[in-house]
């Protein structure tokens, strides 16, 4: 078996040289096939309030020089056990949301051909249907753990099916989720009504709050979260966010009373063992970050979405 090439030598090469994939990893046309590969959908079509989310997988690429090859919270050298990638972006159309879905769609599935795992970073929340689509395809209905402010299972916006508050009503009703095993964690802020949280419990999804996570700790929410999902096929969608604005200010649609990084990290180690078949980190606006605190959270995590994979690898 070949050994994985990794990340550029940072003692050779300082790291703010050379181009920005993601941990200065190859570029996936380099190394021919990954078991990972990290894509970019720089779309945000789908925003409601702010824009600027289709510079997030630009911004991320270029926190991430600071990553290192061994990740001491899960014991695991990633980019060692696996061969990990940087696939680029997905381009797709700004200006017709429903052309853009259709277009993740097919890239994710053509990456995934191969049995390759993707972890995408956004862009908007939109892409999270094509991305679930293009899973359930090879897995059947997976389990869904949303870590997000909001619900993103709202019907429709301005008579709009597709935007970056909808995509889990419509993966609910196309199917493409097993509605046993869903969750939300971290929501917070005011909604439109108590109807919001009706329609939610009614699609199958149940609910951590930023405040439950406050009182009950990681450790006990992470078990909980790991007791819903069983031995299900396991996507995780992660909307920067969920993190409060002191620790992500650089986001489309920012609440207060968030989680923090250090929470949001724990939660996802808890989940090592889980069987995780793709993930995505969304929503980084990076005109509204300030000395890159947001982009530095999303790429940790997307670091640690990587580790949790080697770990399933192994």
């Amino acid at each position: 078996m070949t050994e994985p090439r990794g990340p550029v030598d940072s003692s050779r090469i300082p790291r703010f040289a050379g181009p920005a994939t993601f941990a200065r990893l190859p570029r996936l046309d380099e190394v021919g096939h990954a078991d990972v590969a990290v894509v970019g959908v720089p779309f945000d079509s789908g925003v409601s309030y702010r824009p600027g989310a289709r510079f997030g997988p630009a911004a991320v690429r270029e926190a991430s020089r600071l990553l290192r090859p061994y990740h001491p919270g899960l014991d695991v050298s990633p980019f060692a056990q696996m061969q990990v990638a940087d696939a680029g972006d997905i381009a797709c159309n700004p200006f017709d949301i429903r052309d853009a879905v259709e277009t993740v769609d097919e890239a994710a599935s053509g990456l995934m051909e191969d049995g390759t795992k993707l972890v995408t970073v956004g862009g908007d929340h939109t892409i999270a249907l094509p991305l679930l689509r293009a899973v359930a395809r090879r897995h059947g209905p997976v389990a869904l753990l949303h870590f997000d402010a909001h619900l993103d299972t709202w019907d429709t916006y301005f008579g709009a099916e597709y935007t970056h508050g909808t995509p889990f009503r419509r993966a609910v009703e196309e199917g493409i989720l097993d509605t046993e095993a869903l969750c939300h964690v971290g929501t917070r802020g005011p909604l439109y009504g108590k109807k919001d949280l009706e329609d939610d419990r009614r699609l199958g999804f149940g609910i951590v709050t930023s405040a439950d996570v406050m009182r009950r700790g990681v450790d006990e929410v992470a078990d909980a979260l790991r007791q819903r999902i069983g031995g299900r096929p396991l996507y995780l969608s992660i909307d920067i966010d969920v993190l409060d604005p002191a620790h992500a200010p650089g986001t489309g649609t920012p609440e207060a009373g968030g989680l923090t990084s250090r929470e949001l990290l724990e939660i996802l180690r808890g989940l090592a063992g889980c069987d995780i078949v793709g993930a995505d980190v969304v929503e980084v606006a990076p005109a509204y970050d300030h000395a890159e605190i947001t982009s530095v959270a999303a790429s940790h995590v997307a670091y640690d979405l990587i580790g949790l994979l080697a770990l399933g690898k192994a």
